[in-house]
């Protein structure tokens, strides 16, 4: 089935000079169900932290979501087309979020620091608490990839014949070849097949037990779920495809399936020994 982009509008309301755009209710409404999840969570089984440590967290998630998308995308997409100089003399670019672009790699880091951190201040297990926070982050994946579809960004590559059930024109691209949906497929990928796994590994006592489990598994699976995905993504029109035909999504996720085994790893080992 072919169908074209329908055109929405980014903005879901508007009153006078405020408009609430979908890509901004993507992540309010992502953060929030995460934070409700985590709380379940915690209430079932609180050796992670406390329903009321979830709550303060929420403000901590929002800075490293926002910060490190942000500064992420800088450093791993627009250093390529942005001398140093200019984000030197205008710094304030850096977290200019309002212009768009954020980097779900860069959003990782921010979130990853801010866990870290917020467990030394408060005493609690880091490992164990980003267990708990890791599954619920496909949910803010879903809803942003849904938004990015709306918004007609971030589209596929042109079709290589018509076997895949589901493809679209965007005529936005500059061509009315068909596409494929990757925002939608990256919705699949990233956020309910990632979502369903997660749901059940944590329902583990095996996992629970070992501490890391449950964050590694899932840097591994979305990792991989990134790289299969990629394959149908068009590149960023200002990096283009990287050394060996991969893409900077693909580079990215190659550390965070590394990271990700080793955590397992060393988690097993540990409660193993």
């Amino acid at each position: 089935m072919i169908f074209t982009w329908p055109n929405f509008s980014p903005v879901l309301v508007s009153i006078g000079p405020f408009a609430v755009h979908y890509y901004a209710l993507a992540y309010i409404t992502g953060l929030l169900l995460g934070w409700w999840l985590a709380r379940k969570l915690v209430a079932l089984e609180p050796v992670a932290a406390t329903t009321a440590q979830v709550d303060d967290f929420l403000t901590w998630a929002v800075l490293g979501v926002i910060l490190g998308g942000r500064i992420g995308y800088v450093l791993f997409y627009q250093m390529h087309q942005e001398s140093l100089g200019q984000l030197l003399t205008h710094p304030i670019d850096i977290i200019a979020v309002w212009r768009g672009g954020m980097s779900s790699h860069g959003g990782f880091i921010g979130v990853s620091i801010a866990i870290a951190w917020f467990s030394l201040k408060n005493g609690i297990n880091m490992l164990r608490f980003a267990d708990r926070i890791s599954v619920c982050v496909p949910i803010g994946l879903f809803l942003g990839r849904c938004a990015n579809f709306i918004n007609g960004e971030l589209w596929g590559r042109v079709a290589e014949g018509h076997w895949f059930p589901v493809l679209v024109v965007y005529p936005q691209s500059g061509t009315l070849a068909p596409r494929y949906p990757s925002e939608l497929i990256e919705a699949a990928t990233e956020g309910v097949m990632l979502f369903l796994i997660m749901i059940l590994a944590v329902r583990s006592a095996w996992l629970r037990a070992h501490a890391g489990a449950l964050t590694g598994l899932f840097l591994i699976c979305y990792a991989t779920a990134r790289i299969i995905s990629e394959c149908f993504r068009e590149p960023d029109a200002f990096l283009g495809f990287l050394p060996f035909g991969t893409t900077m999504g693909q580079v990215l996720s190659v550390p965070m399936i590394l990271i990700g085994a080793g955590m397992m790893a060393y988690t097993l080992r540990k409660r193993a020994a």
